[in-house]
């Protein structure tokens, strides 16, 4: 495991500044990772507050226990798609005062090798956020069809030379199976035609297996339709996004959501019977150029924060 470079929370004080915390609230960072926006949380709660946290990366699990003895705070093991079941058995349905989400894969996550999320250092093929259950990312790449590889680089990862590369991976595996990251990565680098010489050929097609092993799109759509339903009224969501698949579907969400009902322009009804559910706060926000020095990876990240009307 890499611990030589230090974790760095992306967007900290913007993202939790963003749910205007209220010291008896009740708050949820539904991606708890090494702590870092729980940690602000918690700093700003006084004795009544409250923080849960969720995560489904067991070493997420092993960092919460930092606070197993802070009252106020509680863990607990699993995907953030859960959270309506999580919250309606701890009677705490519409009683959420505030629900921070930081999607994707974490930088201690990216550079751990053995984790088998990048190709910048040879590990094993994995990508599991919670390599408790589910495929492995060498399970899948050994035994989909082509046409199913190609439908998840081109819609997760939006390559260009999907075919291409679902193709080398089927002509690569009838020789050996895939086990490694680097060697995935060849085969995908001698698959494409064009390289970008800003960015390594196999950099689309990892985030595509791992966006689709980990159901993330599916998880956070999830999360989104049932956010009316977990905030308090005033409650606010604070949500950060690193690729433009998840940031187009936060932006729509909201959207839609503050616009109300669509009905023709001739129809008169109330402010009321538009049927607004959230309202949008601010512009989206990305990290300064004084963090993006300091944390290249946040160079991507887009923070988006709405408010239950």
């Amino acid at each position: 495991m890499d611990t030589k470079k230090p974790h760095i929370t992306v967007l900290l004080n913007e993202a939790v500044d963003g749910l205007n915390v209220k010291p008896d609230g009740i708050y949820l960072d539904a991606t708890y990772g090494r702590g870092g926006h729980s940690q602000l949380i918690l700093s700003k709660l006084g004795e009544n507050g409250r923080l849960i946290a969720i995560d489904r990366d067991l070493q997420a699990a092993e960092n919460a226990k930092q606070n197993k003895d802070d009252p106020r705070f509680s863990f607990f093991h699993q995907d953030f798609a859960s959270i309506k079941t999580l919250l309606g058995q701890q009677d705490l349905l519409k009683k959420v005062d505030g629900i921070l989400l930081d999607l994707g894969v974490s930088s201690p996550q990216l550079d751990q090798a053995e984790r088998g999320f990048s190709f910048q250092k040879d590990g094993p093929l994995d990508m599991r956020m919670d390599r408790s259950k589910g495929m492995s990312a060498a399970e899948w790449v050994n035994e989909a069809s082509v046409e199913d590889m190609k439908k998840v680089f081109k819609e997760y990862g939006e390559e260009k030379f999907a075919l291409r590369i679902a193709r080398g991976i089927e002509t690569a595996r009838k020789i050996k199976p895939i086990s490694r990251t680097i060697e995935l990565a060849e085969i995908v680098d001698r698959a494409c035609p064009v390289k970008d010489k800003f960015k390594h050929p196999a950099t689309r097609t990892f985030q595509a297996i791992r966006i689709f092993i980990n159901d993330e799109l599916g998880q956070l759509k999830e999360t989104l339709e049932n956010m009316f339903d977990l905030l308090s009224e005033g409650g606010r969501m604070s949500i950060i996004s690193f690729h433009s698949l998840e940031d187009r579907m936060v932006k729509r969400f909201i959207k839609e959501q503050s616009r109300g009902t669509s009905l023709p322009k001739e129809i008169p009804i109330t402010e009321d019977q538009k049927n607004i559910k959230f309202q949008k706060i601010g512009k989206a926000i990305k990290a300064s150029n004084e963090e993006v020095s300091l944390n290249p990876r946040s160079r991507s990240a887009v923070l988006r924060i709405a408010q239950k009307c």
